[in-house]
């Protein structure tokens, strides 16, 4: 089987070409899923995908966003994934599991100082800092779906809320598994790479989910990233103002 656009050989198993990102015939049933539930529902004509086939698990999501993100791309762009959907099935576990690490890092492991020695902070402290890390991950994601939201028409793309977060929620994950890298040797180091390849995602990820063109994608994602390190820098300011006020530092 060759792909529709770019002629590129295919197996028939394919759903979207890995030369092109375009969608393939085999491919099409999973994208058409939205229209195709619609057109049955009310008709007493039971569905023959499942939940499973159209919104993959968490792992399966992990595994194809990260090692092939450009096809997994594709196939996001077309769930019929709700807001609420996004957040329980796969933003509160990916935030509550960066924020079990930053506890083991900061109250377990600890942070090594330059100058010799180990600082471990309280047990409740930790607690508290990861509550407080997790929830304002929550809000800090839906801030910076707004954004991508509210730039995409200056990049010529289309204004959709829910793909928006959809977008900053998927492009996020190289990030949420890196604070599992700062227990390795050049932790930070590694840590740092894991948000670059982030930023490589959310470049892949934004025209087709926002519908703009791959030659604005390097803007867009720039000026994406730009917002959402403020966002970060503002969060952390509320969290040390917030910790200060408790008597946890």
């Amino acid at each position: 089987m060759n792909c529709p656009q770019c002629g590129q050989s295919l197996s028939t198993q394919s759903r979207v070409c890995g030369n092109c990102g375009s969608a393939t015939q085999s491919g099409a049933s999973v994208r058409d899923f939205g229209l195709a539930a619609a057109s049955v529902s009310g008709a007493g004509t039971a569905s023959t995908y499942t939940t499973s086939q159209v919104l993959p698990g968490l792992v399966e999501r992990i595994k194809n966003i990260v090692l092939n993100p450009k096809a997994e791309w594709v196939v996001i762009q077309a769930e019929p994934t709700s807001v609420s959907r996004l957040y329980s099935g796969y933003v509160m576990p990916m935030a509550a599991f960066a924020s079990v690490m930053s506890f083991f890092r900061m109250s377990v492991v600890g942070v090594n100082l330059p100058s010799g020695g180990t600082i471990r902070t309280s047990f409740v402290s930790g607690l508290f800092s990861s509550l407080l890390t997790f929830v304002m991950g929550l809000v800090g994601l839906y801030l910076v779906g707004l954004v991508i939201n509210m730039l995409a028409a200056a990049f010529g793309g289309r204004p959709d809320r829910r793909q928006a977060l959809k977008t900053a929620a998927y492009s996020l994950t190289p990030a949420w598994l890196g604070t599992a890298l700062t227990f390795l040797p050049m932790g930070s180091l590694l840590q740092l790479i894991a948000g670059l390849y982030g930023i490589y995602v959310l470049y892949l990820g934004l025209p087709a989910m926002m519908g703009g063109r791959q030659v604005n994608a390097g803007g867009y994602a720039a000026s994406v990233v730009v917002c959402t390190v403020g966002v970060g820098i503002l969060f952390g300011l509320v969290a040390a103002t917030v910790g200060a006020a408790a008597g946890l530092h």
